[in-house]
């Protein structure tokens, strides 16, 4: 039997909450042993799903750190600009951590973070959840194997659906840097520049530039008529395509764990609660053009490796249909999938007469990597959780498997790319110093 290890919650939220129910399904695995978060009401929650008592809950890391350790590793699902002051008491007092992405909000930070888990010797694994898409770890085992040769190009893309845009990166908690502290690249595509560097392991990135910003999302591009607050002095809601009605009150479940996080106090919400808090001083009852947002909505990375090898990244919020995508162009073919489909093709050299190439279609789920999974992120959390198990417990990781070593480079080329677009300049990235 495999040994059972034991966890605590710090942070309460969706994502730590989602990566903690892997002990609800795998009871004989993974134990849920306490939480920290400054809310009662989630504090609470936790306390109901885990049987916790409340000797086991604390009000922050700090409080948590001062105790005796008592669980095998913390789960940190903290918001981005508390990941490095929440994890560093926590690694001091003997925790190894599964550390949300993105795991610091900028160079300082991360050097810090990774000095300090190198100097104590734990284990940090960064939860970049889709190297365990099957799609994504698919394609990674055909590069290992050689199968397009060296590669010459990454090409990715992420777009952003409206609705996700709209929920996270114009109403919601990732809108402004001077509070999230990560601009919408590192907050929403850190994965993709992960990916990229997956890809490319062992080959560091060198350089990198990029061009971006909020096209779309201001005061000046709001329809003619419209108001501050959907429900409370729109006249043109019903017409709107961004209307706080028709996002999350016709779509009541499709992001309910961040449009009523205020509303967790109440046990049983009804329809009028939630109208009552969108026409009140919900955050997500705001008009799109005339919130305080001042991240991108769209951005453009180019990214240089040492071995010649270029990369690009596309980001795009507001999109009608969310898709990442990723095209390999490698020295004896190419590899080029959607995620979405869970289904890729490999392209290879064919010069006999009568060819040009030869095509092979790899389909790794009949229904897609997002259909009937059980988890986020299409069953990647909770594959996430038991590969970290098993490091845990001194097993061969998988191939996905993830430390924050491996994280470095993703993270440099986000801080850089976001330097670089507000500076206008070419920034040099060396993952040696960090």
């Amino acid at each position: 039997m495999k040994r059972k290890l034991s966890a605590i919650i710090v942070g309460a939220g969706h994502r730590s909450m989602l990566y903690a129910s892997y002990a609800l399904s795998h009871p004989d695995e993974l134990c849920i042993v306490g939480v920290a978060d400054p809310s009662p009401a989630r504090r609470e929650n936790a306390i109901r799903r885990f049987n916790l008592t409340t000797d086991q809950c604390f009000e922050s890391a700090e409080d948590l750190a001062t105790r005796p350790k008592f669980a095998d590793f913390v789960i940190n699902g903290t918001m981005d600009q508390h990941h490095v002051p929440t994890s560093l008491p926590l690694l001091a007092a003997g925790y190894d951590l599964l550390l949300e992405k993105p795991f610091a909000t900028n160079v300082t930070e991360l050097k810090q973070l990774v000095g300090t888990a190198r100097r104590l010797g734990r284990k940090v694994s960064i939860c970049h959840v889709l190297r365990y898409a099957p799609f994504y770890s698919a394609i990674r085992s055909e590069v290992i194997k050689g199968t397009i040769g060296q590669i010459i190009n990454v090409q990715a893309v992420e777009h952003v659906s409206y609705h996700h845009m709209a929920v996270g990166f114009v109403r919601g908690k990732w809108n402004r840097q001077d509070i999230c502290h990560s601009g919408m690249l590192m907050s929403k595509s850190c994965h993709d520049l992960d990916l990229i560097t997956w890809m490319k392991s062992g080959v560091p990135p060198v350089s990198v530039s990029s061009f971006g910003g909020n096209y779309y999302f201001r005061p000046e591009m709001a329809p003619v008529g419209a108001g501050t607050k959907c429900l409370v002095d729109c006249p043109i809601e019903s017409e709107c395509d961004y209307s706080a009605r028709k996002h999350y009150i016709d779509h009541p479940e499709r992001w309910s764990f961040y449009v009523w996080d205020s509303l967790e106090h109440i046990e049983n919400l009804t329809l009028e609660d939630k109208i009552a808090s969108l026409k009140g001083d919900n955050r997500y009852g705001r008009c799109v053009w005339k919130c305080d947002n001042d991240v991108v909505d769209h951005q453009s990375v180019a990214i240089a490796f040492a071995d010649g090898c270029t990369a690009t990244l596309n980001m795009i919020g507001g999109s009608a249909r969310p898709i990442r995508s990723i095209h390999l162009v490698g020295t004896k073919g190419e590899i080029q999938g959607r995620f979405e489909d869970s289904e890729f093709i490999i392209r290879q050299i064919d010069p006999r007469p009568g060819h040009e190439f030869s095509e092979r279609r790899v389909k790794l789920a009949p229904e897609g990597d997002m259909s009937g999974a059980v988890g986020g992120h299409g069953g990647c959390d909770l594959r996430l959780v038991a590969d970290f198990l098993s490091v845990l417990r001194g097993e061969t990781p998988s191939l996905s498997s993830t430390t924050i070593e491996d994280s470095i480079a993703g993270h440099l080329l986000g801080f850089g790319a976001d330097l670089s677009r507000t500076q206008s300049i070419v920034v040099p990235i060396n993952v040696g110093d960090a």
